[in-house]
Order: structure tokens, then sequence, then C-alpha cells
């Protein structure tokens, strides 16, 4: 059976943020709330998180003081929108890449343009994660399963199709916002793996 921790990284919704402390956010969600149950996990930006609590239209989940300091959901307000993906079930098709809902990392953006009917956005990501990112190979950008289109140096591009681009909260992104990052998985499988043989 698959884990109920695993996500595709193929956003359902986006989320409205009612809310937030120190150790709590909620969010305003009328399109999954139905399918939440206390317990329930869903990944936020990309976040895994647990529901604590359900109320009308919004659920709210713990965040522990370490989320907040290693992801943007540390610099998110009340009203921000979020990308809000639900658990996998193990019935689902499989249509985006193995996302394990654990953000590594921030990337900031450094140049946004239009590349005939593709959205062409690059991030600058001083980390030693780099070594993960390469070009046709997936990425997780605020939760969104994407293909990585270019790496030069310390940054790299993808490109997002329309769809994408009003599903999500990327359209919301100006020039040096920073972004979750959660590299593919199954390369670091596999450099462990190597490094064994």
């Amino acid at each position: 059976m698959i884990n109920r921790n695993m996500f595709t990284g193929i956003i359902q919704t986006t989320g409205i943020i009612k809310s937030k402390t120190k150790n709590q956010i909620q969010i305003e969600a009328p399109e999954v709330i139905d399918e939440l149950k206390i317990g329930s996990s869903i990944a936020v930006d990309g976040v895994c998180l647990t529901v604590v609590e359900k109320k009308d239209n919004s659920f709210t989940a713990d965040v522990m003081p370490i989320t907040f300091e290693k992801t943007i959901l540390g610099k998110r307000k009340k009203g921000d929108l979020v990308n809000l993906e639900l658990a996998m079930k193990h019935t689902d098709r499989f249509e985006g890449h193995v996302v394990s809902g654990h953000v590594e990392n921030t990337a900031k953006l450094s140049e946004q343009k239009i590349v005939e009917n593709a959205y062409w956005l690059t991030f600058d990501f001083t980390s030693d994660l780099m070594k993960y990112v390469v070009p046709q190979g997936s990425i997780a950008i605020n939760g969104i399963s994407l293909t990585v289109s270019e790496v030069q140096g310390d940054s790299f591009a993808v490109s997002i199709i329309p769809h994408t681009w009003d599903v999500t909260n990327l359209h919301k992104l100006k020039i040096g916002d920073k972004v979750n990052i959660e590299t593919d998985l199954m390369a670091k499988y596999a450099e462990k793996l190597s490094l064994k043989l």
C-alpha cells in the first residue's frame, strides 16, 4: 500500500490563509474541505501538514517552528493564496512525480518571462541540493510537480503551461519572492545506492 503521506505534485486547488499563529495555520479551502478529516495529511505550498480542526469551509493544521523557519510558510500572512494537494489514495492514478511533502529549502525568483505560450521562471538556488536539479528532471516548487528546463550554475528554470499558471499561486510571484523546493526523491535514493556499490 502507498504511504498516506505521498503526494504527486498535481495541485488540486488553492486556499486562502485565514489566520496564522506561532504554531498553527488556518486555511479556507471549500473545494477540498469535505474530503478532509481530523488527522488527514495535506500539502500546503508543498509542506505536508496534518489537519487538527475543521470549521465551516476551513481547516487548521499544527506547524512546528522549524517548518515556519525553513519554508515560505513562515512569511505567509492572512489573505495569501496557497497551493493545496490532498495525500494520494492507493487507488489514485500517479500523474506527477513522487513528492514527500518534506520541503528541503527555498529558492528565489530571479527572472520571469513569456516564451510563446509558456511562462519561463528562473530561480536562484544556492544550495548543496543543486546537484539533484538536472535538465528534464523533476522538481517540486510550492508543491507543484514541474520539469526542469534549464540549469546554469546556481540557478535553474522551469517552463509553466497556462493551465498550471492559472490554477496555482505561481501567478502571484514577483521577482525576489521565495518558493518552497523539494528536489527529486529518486535522485537521492539513486545517489545513496551508487555510493554503496
